[in-house]
């Protein structure tokens, strides 16, 4: 599945019924949600069916396309489902507990309550809230596919403005020079990470460059009346703020990830449990303006595309572990210098981690069939290129 995405143009009362169709959406999750907690072995299709009575009952969620209700429905779902995947699974810390929303930012539609033009340069609702007739920009990519294609249209409101995701049923896949690389990264703070080989990508720090100016529109925002329409200017241009902030990070964290696919045939990495590390206080802030888990996630992705290998391993004593003898030596955070007492090896500490990793990575797929990122069973590494990846 592909998500394409342009940005929607049209008038004021067309935005202000986007917003009441997104709050429709919201109050059938919520109900959706109270249905499952008030009754018992309740499934999805109960909640299906949910949909049909509080059309009947509320006019507003009348208003709303059968399948946008079915889809909101789907939604408390997912929640739900990964509430019994986490008890299933016996996860550590807390399982997920589904969650009621004060908040919505989306409404989905399926293959019915829209209609896109055949020039795919506008679209238009045709559910009870009127929403009409509106342009879009940005469809270039939009034209490469037909329109029984897309699956589901997915409204967005953001700070600076309204989108449409448009999610397209095709096989992404692209062609990849297998040169038989194996690779291990290390993230951290003081490089964004460090690779077996030594070389180094640094840490952009978007937050904390930032950081200055956030402050300011915060202090601004803060100082305003509340319910002031000066205080909703000041409030809007700090989201927009975050919201550049967030995008330079995921343009980072894709392109950093893309490169990184594209030059090797497996890359390995930790397997870090970012929700727990960011309890230290004094690191947390650096933490989550990296972004390992957005960057490992993309990782993964362009694996499947390219047809390469990603693996996470455990980072347990991957920082101590000497990569050339394997002797345990103990170092605090602040120490950023690896030097063994048993081999006399030096070397960066993050270059001893990335070296360890990839040591890790191998051993745990020398030996044993399994299936990659892409889905893939033909296992190879040691450099070995297969006869089948010469001709690609």
């Amino acid at each position: 599945m592909l998500v394409l995405e342009a940005k929607l143009k049209g008038k004021q009362s067309q935005y202000n019924s986007i917003d009441e169709a997104i709050r429709t959406a919201l109050f059938i999750r919520n109900k959706a949600l109270r249905h499952w907690l008030d009754n018992k072995d309740v499934g999805k299709n109960d909640l299906q069916k949910l949909c049909a009575v509080l059309a009947a009952y509320f006019d507003f969620a009348d208003k709303l396309n059968s399948m946008a209700r079915q889809a909101s429905a789907d939604r408390a779902w997912i929640a739900i489902k990964r509430f019994y995947d986490n008890c299933k699974a016996k996860k550590p810390g807390k399982k997920g507990f589904p969650r009621f929303k004060k908040r919505g930012h989306s409404v989905e539609y399926k293959t019915s309550g829209w209609k896109l033009s055949n020039d795919r340069k506008y679209m238009l609702f045709s559910d009870g809230f009127n929403i009409g007739r509106l342009k879009l920009v940005g469809t270039r990519d939009l034209s490469f596919y037909a329109i029984k294609q897309i699956k589901r249209i997915r409204i967005v409101k953001r700070a600076d403005g309204y989108y449409c995701q448009f999610c397209v049923d095709v096989e992404h896949k692209e062609q990849h020079q297998h040169n038989g690389k194996q690779i291990g990264i290390d993230v951290g703070l003081e490089f964004f990470y460090t690779d077996s080989d030594g070389k180094t990508v640094e840490n952009p720090r978007l937050l904390r460059k930032y950081e200055k100016s956030l402050k300011r529109k915060q202090r601004k925002a803060s100082k305003c009346k509340k319910g002031s329409s000066n205080r909703r200017k000041a409030v809007r241009k700090l989201a927009k703020r975050h919201l550049k902030v967030s995008r330079q990070r995921k343009d980072f964290a894709v392109k950093t990830a893309r490169t990184l696919v594209q030059s090797n045939d497996m890359v390995v990495y930790e397997d870090l449990q970012v929700r727990n590390m960011v309890k230290n206080h004094h690191l947390a802030k650096s933490i989550s303006d990296a972004s390992w888990s957005l960057f490992t996630e993309w990782v993964d992705y362009y694996a499947k595309i390219f047809d390469t290998w990603a693996i996470a391993v455990a980072p347990h004593y991957t920082s101590l572990d000497c990569s050339v003898c394997g002797t345990r030596v103990k170092k605090s955070l602040s120490t950023r210098t690896h030097k063994c007492h048993s081999c006399g090896t030096v070397m960066h500490r993050d270059h001893n981690a990335a070296k360890q990793i990839l040591a890790k990575g191998i051993k745990n797929t020398v030996g044993h069939t399994e299936i990659n990122a892409s889905g893939q069973n033909n296992l190879y590494l040691g450099g070995e290129t297969p006869l089948d990846k010469l001709t690609g």
